[in-house]
């Protein structure tokens, strides 16, 4: 069993920067991969990064390359994701995942994000709102 807690949402201005945690239970969290959702109002729940457990290769969606960044500290069981260079249509809330093995993150393809049943366990979310 995986418990995940997500941190670090709130309002920013647009070309603000956030930094998203997600804090994991457990001693296994290195065989996760974890990924990064986001769903705004009125709108399907989308894949935003990955990163792989094993390699930590690290997958972004089109949207995100170059302003967001994924990073993990798997001795303090923590995912984070930078965010800069926000936008108004970054507004959100975030989610984070965890999957067993490499297939939810890059695992079909090099830019697959996974899907939801990927995904064995979900934080709560975090709000993300920008503001122009």
């Amino acid at each position: 069993q995986v418990q995940l807690v997500e941190s670090g949402g709130g309002l920013v201005q647009a070309g603000g920067s956030l930094r998203l945690s997600c804090a994991a239970s457990g001693s296994t969290f290195g065989y996760y991969s974890i990924g990064w959702f986001r769903q705004a109002p009125g709108e399907e729940r989308a894949g935003v990064s990955c990163i792989r457990s094993k390699d930590d290769r690290s997958v972004y969606a089109d949207s995100v390359k170059g302003r967001f960044t994924i990073s993990r500290d798997n001795a303090k069981n923590t995912v984070y994701l930078q965010m800069n260079d926000l936008k108004p249509e970054d507004t959100a809330v975030y989610y984070c995942a965890a999957g067993w093995g490499t297939i939810p993150c890059g695992g079909r393809y090099a830019s697959d994000l996974g899907r939801d049943d990927d995904y064995d366990y979900w934080g709560q979310g975090t709000q993300v709102t920008v503001s122009s």
